[in-house]
């Protein structure tokens, strides 16, 4: 049972040192309350290296950050207005390839490729670019999807017929009578 497939969340701000921190908290607790905690590290990780990109390279810091969990998949997006595309390095596409072992900065992405399930860029014109990365999401634990054993039946209030009552819970395998409203049989 999907009780909730799909839920998004999306915030604009400048990219500088004093938010970065704030949108990791705020990206954290939406995970916690869409009960995906395994998720929260490497999201928290991911967008903190994906503003700290912004900030460091793109000449408008405005950005937006959006978070969207469809089914088993979480996305989580950072979309610039600077259409220059992030430099992968000379060892191709893999951003790995591109980095001194040694070296102390410079490995945003790597680390983002690192953490998630993939990644990529999305050029957007002139108008910037969207770069993005997805983590897998766990299935939500059987104490998340409330089961009933009861049902409801009546007119819609406000009718002249009496209110709604709820029928009796039934064994498993039980049928209940064919009529008019009535309570239930049980077999």
């Amino acid at each position: 049972m999907i009780s909730e497939p799909s839920r998004y969340y999306a915030v604009e701000l400048q990219a500088l040192p004093s938010r970065i921190g704030q949108i990791r908290r705020i990206v954290s607790a939406h995970l916690r309350h869409w009960r995906l905690d395994a998720l929260v590290d490497p999201a928290a990780l991911g967008v903190t290296e994906l503003l700290t990109n912004v900030h460091r390279h793109a000449r408008d810091k405005w950005c937006t950050v959006e978070i969207e969990l469809l089914l088993d998949r979480l996305t989580v997006s950072v979309r610039d207005h600077d259409p220059r595309l992030p430099e992968t390095g000379p060892g191709g596409p893999d951003p790995l390839d591109a980095y001194d072992e040694l070296a102390t900065s410079g490995r945003g992405l790597a680390i983002v490729g690192a953490v998630s399930e993939s990644w990529g860029v999305r050029p957007c014109g002139s108008d910037g670019k969207v770069v993005w990365f997805t983590l897998a999401a766990p299935p939500l634990p059987d104490a998340a999807v409330e089961r009933h054993r009861r049902a409801v039946y009546g007119p819609p209030a406000g009718s002249p017929v009496p209110a709604y009552e709820l029928f009796p819970a039934l064994p498993v395998g039980a049928s209940v009578a064919p009529g008019p409203l009535a309570t239930p049989a049980v077999a």
